[in-house]
């Protein structure tokens, strides 16, 4: 099993999550972040930092996000290793706002 990173990353980008991350399993692009199953130890520590529930345990995936899977697996194999807090992206508070999360 593994943990995914799913749409609410998007636009956002917190990186609370990798700092937590035992294994650097997250990569990121210019939008947002993606964790690498193979490299994940399910170990569950990114979940309650990431401030807009963007992260879900494979097993409890809801059935309408079960694709980031994939898209997770894919984007890691050609994105950079993210293990350091960075600053959230401009439209991050814009979007956790609109996500009902501030």
């Amino acid at each position: 099993m593994t943990f995914v990173v799913t749409s609410n990353c998007d636009g956002c980008r917190f990186t609370d999550c990798v700092a937590v991350c035992p294994v650097d399993c997250f990569h990121g692009d210019d939008v947002m972040l993606y964790i690498d199953p193979d490299i994940c130890i399910d170990c569950g520590a990114c979940v309650p930092e990431c401030p807009v529930e963007a992260i879900f345990d494979e097993g409890a995936l809801p059935d309408d996000l079960s694709v980031w899977l994939s898209i997770n697996e894919q984007r890691v194999r050609h994105l950079p290793v993210v293990n350091a807090r960075q600053e959230p992206l401009a439209s991050a508070e814009e979007a956790a706002r609109r996500l009902g999360f501030l």
